[in-house]
């Protein structure tokens, strides 16, 4: 698989491989035109290679929008000169160039929130934006400024307004099926940043990531196995580990839901990531007649992982619960979803089979109240946001080695079982640690032998 380089303004080419829509009436070849200089999202698998992002080791509490309106206004100025002076004869890039330019300026041009929220309405006027879509963008706006103010930050106004604004101008370009080179992970980064109290956030053995960077420069691959909790889950994976590990941060592969790049409100914040997309067994069944084409397009998705980890030094986070926790319906508790068995055997025979030598560890991540999941698993794309300004945590166990589980188990379907099991209750023990830390406001107190916690961003 080649890499793939840039040619005009970006800085980031995520790798995608995007389901098949080719059988699905509501996923039109539109929904994935990410036309752009580096690639194109359609019907059909593709896959992109990470390229270099630069980073920042500064206290993530003091970091600010890197895009704000107005170096997003003068980017397509920029793009605007490049189009009327340039000579080249790449007419692709051209093309790409003269998409954006003529994309909508309404969210770019704003000064303030009366101009943002009636620039949605002047959108539904003319037709470009859904009014169902609006409306989620109005909650949305202001779930994200409820939460922005929580954290006392005295540029919150300054903040929410830059960032709601590029936000609202990537999910108008995305609605117009059109794409441009564009920071999307640095993007994803600055929204969600606001919204962690680094205060009262720990990671869980930190010197494990260390360790996962060492064997990725050996050449090594890395399988996380972790519960999931929010849409935000890659975006605090990363702020949580860019000041000491900046390179698992910026390279993980995540393996995602469709909805990531199907829901327009999610897919600004999907496009920033290396993503291979798959159909969950919680929506396989949603629509009968969709059955055979989601199984193919997992099948290919399989592949994808497989032709990744043959070429080694890949960081792969899977969540083999099939999708985001949920509180208890009863306590009201949270708890890490149970496992599934053979997503996690599926993980350890490709990890096994690639020819290169392979860890997997268990990790668990505690973000829940920055942006709970609806209390069901909802069929349509379009769920309500509600978002918090809180506390969050990240941890990582050792790695467990199967070949150590099955020596003490009767028969191989047993062997996975017990080691699926094992998974889940390191991630369980970690998750209750951070539990104690962030809701039970023990900090660094409720680190225990197998779970040391810190905040390696105040170092």
């Amino acid at each position: 698989m080649s890499s793939l380089s840039l040619t005009f303004f970006a800085t980031t080419a995520p790798r995608v491989l995007v389901p098949s829509s080719s059988s699905n009436p509501k996923l039109s070849p539109s929904s994935y035109s990410f036309s752009a200089t580096t690639a194109r999202w359609h019907s059909t698998a593709v896959s992109f290679r990470s390229g270099a992002r630069r980073t920042s080791a500064t206290c993530p509490c003091a970091s600010f929008s890197s895009f704000n309106v107005r170096a997003m206004a003068k980017m397509v100025q920029d793009r605007e000169s490049a189009v009327s002076s340039s000579s080249a004869s790449d007419e692709q890039n051209k093309k790409m160039l003269n998409i954006e330019v003529n994309h909508s300026r309404t969210f770019l041009d704003v000064r303030s929130e009366q101009d943002l929220l009636s620039g949605i309405g002047r959108e539904v006027e003319a037709g470009r934006l859904p009014s169902n879509l609006a409306t989620g963008m109005e909650e949305l706006y202001h779930n994200y400024k409820n939460a922005v103010f929580q954290s006392g930050n005295s540029r919150a106004d300054e903040i929410v307004l830059s960032n709601m604004a590029v936000a609202f101008d990537r999910v108008l370009l995305d609605i117009e099926s059109m794409r441009e080179p564009f920071d999307y992970y640095m993007f994803g980064q600055n929204y969600i940043r606001p919204l962690v109290d680094f205060r009262s956030s720990y990671v869980g053995n930190v010197s494990l990531f260390f360790e996962m960077e060492e064997k990725l420069n050996q050449g090594h691959n890395i399988v996380l196995i972790s519960n999931h909790q929010t849409e935000a889950d890659p975006a605090i994976i990363a702020l949580l580990l860019e000041s000491t590990n900046p390179h698992v941060a910026e390279n993980l592969t995540y393996i995602a839901g469709d909805r990531v790049i199907t829901d327009p409100l999610c897919k600004p914040f999907s496009m920033g990531r290396n993503l291979i997309c798959v159909y969950s067994k919680k929506h396989m069944l949603d629509v009968p007649e969709l059955i055979e084409m989601k199984r193919k397009s997992n099948t290919r998705s399989l592949k994808e992982m497989a032709l990744l980890l043959r070429g080694g030094s890949q960081i792969i986070w899977i969540a083999p619960s099939g999708g985001r926790d949920r509180p208890d319906p009863v306590t009201g508790e949270w708890y890490p979803a149970p496992f599934d068995t053979s997503s996690i055997d599926n993980m350890r025979r490709l990890a096994e089979h690639s020819g290169i030598p392979g860890h997997i560890y268990p990790l668990a991540l505690l973000c829940h109240d920055i942006m709970p999941p609806p209390p069901q698993v909802e069929r349509e794309v379009g769920e309500k946001r509600v978002i918090s300004f809180h506390g969050a945590g990240l941890s990582v166990a050792p790695e467990i080695s199967f070949p150590d589980i099955i020596t003490a188990s009767k028969n191989p379907e047993e062997a996975k079982e017990v080691y699926t099991q094992a998974f889940y209750n390191s991630v369980t023990e970690q998750y209750n640690v951070l539990k104690s830390a962030i809701h039970g406001q023990q900090g660094l107190k409720a680190s225990i032998p197998s779970v040391s916690l810190s905040q390696p961003w105040g170092d």
